[in-house]
């Protein structure tokens, strides 16, 4: 995700990274490195994971020249850049995200985002609907329809790409801990409460069936990347037109005709 900076020729002088304890303290690094005087603000919504982000990313005293993180609210104006990693297939409503990554911004601002797609976990979903168990997880969207809701949001130029990568383990309690710590099944019809050691035990033994001829387990997952620009509102010339404060001083400031 980081790579698909060098399409963009914006550079942003201020930047907010969505909720980073989750989404990678490194991706986070990477960003800061490529934007070195940029001002960042970090969007953390949990306790727990804002005081990591805190620990791992706030600026000591003696870093002369380095902007401060910061992790209090974002400028009235919005910032240049949102970088949201892993995070949107996650949301239980992605348009309303989407639409509030949008506020955020400033006017030709941009977003950088990526997530999980629908050939994530087709082994094990194969695997479940074999032993009639319910998914293991949720459906993830397709690129395309993001990229439809990216403009249904107010985005522009929306580019959408993926790629699929194939993580692999020794054991099944090594697949299953790394599994929990990436996110939730939100499935309507998943199990609807915990399973017993004779199940896990199940569990185990068929998850052998997933190795490959390096002997290990594997599964798919397919990465959604996309980035979209925020453009100067479109204001509907009509008997009476209304416009919010905010894009009122876009517009102004901006010193274009409304679309």
């Amino acid at each position: 995700m980081a790579e698909r900076l060098e399409w963009i020729r914006i550079q942003p002088k201020s930047w907010a990274d969505w909720e980073p304890a989750r989404g990678g303290i490194e991706a986070h690094r990477l960003v800061v490195g490529r934007y070195r005087r940029a001002q960042c603000w970090v969007i953390e919504h949990e306790a727990v994971q804002a005081a990591a982000a805190r620990r791992e990313l706030a600026r000591p005293w003696w870093r002369i020249g380095a902007p401060p993180v910061h992790f209090d609210a974002l400028p009235e104006a919005g910032v240049q850049m949102l970088w949201a990693n892993m995070a949107l297939h996650m949301a239980a409503d992605p348009q309303a995200l989407i639409a509030e990554w949008h506020r955020m911004l400033a006017v030709d601002g941009f977003l950088m985002f990526s997530c999980l797609g629908p050939d994530t976990l087709r082994e094990l979903r194969a695997l479940y609907a074999r032993l009639g168990w319910p998914p293991p997880a949720h459906e993830f969207t397709d690129m395309h329809d993001w990229g439809d809701m990216l403009v249904h949001s107010g985005f522009a130029e929306p580019v959408m790409d993926m790629e699929r990568i194939t993580l692999t383990w020794d054991s099944p309690e090594c697949m299953l801990g790394e599994l929990r710590g990436m996110g939730t099944n939100l499935h309507a019809a998943r199990f609807a409460g915990l399973r017993g050691r004779a199940w896990r035990r199940e569990l185990d033994s068929k998850l052998e069936t997933l190795r490959d001829g390096a002997g290990r387990l594997a599964l798919t997952f397919e990465i959604v990347y996309g980035h979209a620009i925020k453009p100067l509102p479109r204001v509907r010339v009509s008997g009476e037109s209304s416009v919010s404060v905010r894009e009122m001083q876009e517009l102004l400031r901006s010193g274009r005709k409304p679309g």
